[in-house]
C-alpha cells in the first residue's frame, strides 16, 4: 500500500473548517470537501492504487453528509484495519463565538431549521461528542482569525524544515508604461541619475555592468539601498506572520531600462542568500 496520510477535518459548524482546509492545500494536501463517508473507502482506493504523486489527503467530513455520523465509526475502524493512516482532526468553539460568526455571515446552520441558532449548536454539540473523544486533535478557534488560524495548522502540519517562505516576486517597470497593476510595494528610483542622458550609456540596459557601476556609482544610489535593506528586513517577518504567500515589490523608472533594472537586481541579489524564493522580471527592459 502506497504510504498516504489522511486527515479527516470535523466539527462544528463555523468552526474554521473551510480555512483550514484552505491552509493544508497550500502546504501540499490534496483536499476535498463534503466527501461522503461511504465513498471513502473507495476514494483511497483509487489513490493508493494510481501513480499519482499524492502522499497527503485532507478531507472535510461532517453532519451535512446524510449517513456520516451513522457511518463514520465503522468505516474509519476498517480503513484504520487496512493500514491506512488515519488522523481526525477536529474543530470546536465557545458558544459566543459560533454565534458571532454566524451572524456576521448570515449563515443558517444546518440544524437549527425548527429552533434558534443556538439549539443548532447545542444539538449539534450533542451529535458529535463521540466524534470528538474519537479525534487525534481538538482545536478551539474562539479566538483565532483566520490567518491566526492558516499559521497554527500550518505550522502543527509541516516540519520547521518543510514551512514554505514568502515569495518575492520583483519587477522593474518605466513609469511611462504605466504600474504594474500585481505590485504590493511601488518605489520610485527617478531621482538618481539617469544614464540616458550619458551618449555611451543611453543605449545599454541595467544588466550591463558599464550601466550598474554608473548607478551604483552615486552616494544617493548607496544610501537608498541600505534603507531599502532595512524597510524589507523589516517588513518580510511581519508579511510572513500575516500568512501571505508572496510579495509583489516594484521599483520604476522613466522607461524601465536602466536605473529601476540595476536597483533591482541589487535587492534581488541581496535575497538570494536568504532562502527566500525570489523571481525577478524587467517589464519594460526591451521598450525603452
Amino acid at each position: 500500500m502506497k504510504n498516504l496520510r489522511v486527515l479527516i477535518i470535523t466539527g462544528l459548524s463555523g468552526s474554521g473548517k473551510s480555512t483550514v482546509l484552505r491552509s493544508l492545500e497550500d502546504i501540499g494536501f490534496f483536499c476535498v470537501d463534503n466527501l461522503p463517508v461511504v465513498l471513502l473507502p473507495k476514494f483511497l482506493e483509487i489513490q493508493t492504487g494510481s501513480s499519482s504523486e499524492v502522499s497527503k489527503i485532507a478531507l472535510v467530513m461532517d453532519l451535512r453528509e446524510k449517513f456520516f455520523l451513522e457511518k463514520y465509526t465503522e468505516i474509519f475502524s476498517q480503513l484504520k484495519e487496512k493500514g491506512y493512516v488515519i488522523d481526525i482532526l477536529f474543530l470546536d468553539a465557545k458558544d459566543d463565538a459560533l454565534l458571532r460568526r454566524f451572524s456576521e455571515t448570515r449563515r443558517v446552520h444546518p440544524l437549527s431549521e425548527k429552533g434558534t441558532i443556538m439549539d443548532g449548536i447545542n444539538l449539534e454539540r450533542e451529535k458529535l461528542s463521540a466524534l470528538k473523544e474519537m479525534a487525534d486533535k481538538i482545536i478551539d478557534t474562539s479566538s483565532y482569525n483566520v490567518h491566526e488560524l492558516k499559521d497554527v495548522i500550518q505550522k502543527y502540519y509541516l516540519s520547521p524544515s518543510t514551512i514554505k517562505r514568502l515569495v518575492i516576486n520583483l519587477t522593474s517597470f518605466g513609469y511611462r508604461y504605466g504600474l504594474p497593476p500585481e505590485a504590493d510595494i511601488v518605489l520610485d528610483v527617478r531621482f538618481l541619475p539617469n544614464p540616458y542622458f550619458v551618449e555611451d550609456l543611453k543605449d545599454l540596459d541595467g544588466n550591463n555592468s558599464k550601466i550598474k557601476d554608473y548607478v551604483l556609482g552615486w552616494k544617493e544610489s548607496k544610501t537608498f539601498l541600505q534603507q531599502l535593506f532595512k524597510l524589507m528586513e523589516y517588513l518580510m517577518p511581519l508579511y510572513e506572520k500575516e500568512g501571505k504567500m508572496n510579495i509583489n515589490i516594484a521599483l520604476g523608472c522613466t522607461g524601465g531600462k536602466h536605473r529601476s533594472v540595476v536597483m533591482l537586481n541589487q535587492l534581488g541579489e541581496h535575497y538570494s542568500g536568504k532562502d527566500y524564493p525570489i523571481n525577478i522580471k524587467h517589464r519594460d527592459i526591451e521598450r525603452s
